[in-house]
């Protein structure tokens, strides 16, 4: 009698020591936390900017944006939407920025519709998403004083602002770059050569966004080359290895360290994209 009442017990506790055994882990409710541990590894990092950071159409100019996604993981994708010659107002409106200024000394923008490399970035389905980021990197055309290209101080912060907004309200993180230096020699020091370097500063405080002074960090990597002095002629040696044939843009070695420089200031300012570098 008691052994079949012990039989009768086991059989009863049975389903329950099942559900506790380790196989459990295989259960349906365990697999999606690994499904979504994948898709929240996977992240995008959004360019927007001028000739400096753009993908080359030749040999030379090569921008240092299509020089980043090597160095990240394959966690990462580099979406790299800077165009040549353009400054903040041209890259947004695009064939909307007139050859005239307003009273206020700025480009007449009509009509006010984004041009579709900024409807892109925006779009619901396949722009940006919750914890990309994006980098804005201008402030070398913007000092055009001609249309359409010029920019003003207090527009040029009120574009920076609006791209930040917009990322942000969609759980994109942003972060404005001071426009990278072109090689100027004073004596045997590499020095700054751009503007904006205030406004970008200004308005990434405003944003609330990280900011990465490529400006100081560019000419400071110049000087560590000893690309200062040199005679000009960019067709040879350290300097000519570095720019193309001109004081500007980049050879691919040169895009090759900017993108390094501005992978170390990732790290540097504990930015949290950092910790997907290689």
């Amino acid at each position: 009698m008691r052994k079949r009442f012990l039989s009768l017990v086991a059989l009863a506790v049975l389903p329950f020591i099942a559900n506790a055994s380790p196989a459990s882990a295989d259960q349906p409710d365990c697999a999606p936390a690994t499904e979504s541990s994948t898709a929240a590894a996977s992240v995008k990092v959004w360019l927007a900017g001028d000739s400096t950071m753009s993908n080359p159409q030749s040999s030379c100019p090569v921008g240092w944006g299509s020089q980043f996604d090597p160095l990240f993981t394959g966690d990462v994708t580099v979406v790299n939407s800077a165009v040549a010659g353009r400054s903040i107002q041209t890259w947004l409106y695009e064939s909307n920025v007139k050859s005239t200024k307003d009273s206020a000394g700025e480009c007449v923008v009509s009509p006010r519709t984004f041009h579709q490399r900024w409807l892109t970035m925006l779009d619901p389905a396949n722009g940006m998403k919750a914890g990309d980021y994006l980098m804005i990197q201008f402030g070398i055309n913007d000092g055009d004083g001609n249309c359409p290209r010029h920019v003003g101080s207090a527009r040029y912060k009120e574009l920076l602002a609006l791209m930040a907004k917009a990322a942000k309200d969609r759980g994109v993180t942003p972060i404005f770059l001071t426009p990278v230096s072109a090689i100027r020699c004073s004596g045997s020091a590499a020095v700054g050569t751009r503007g904006f370097l205030t406004e970008t500063s200004d308005a990434g405080r405003a944003a609330g966004a990280t900011v990465i002074d490529l400006h100081k960090l560019s000419y400071t990597l110049y000087n560590t080359l000893k690309l200062c002095p040199n005679n000009g002629d960019y067709t040879q040696g350290p300097v000519g290895a570095f720019f193309c044939n001109d004081h500007t843009h980049f050879e691919a070695a040169g895009a090759r360290q900017i993108a390094g420089v501005v992978a170390k200031a990732l790290r540097d300012q504990r930015i949290p994209l950092s910790s997907y570098l290689k």
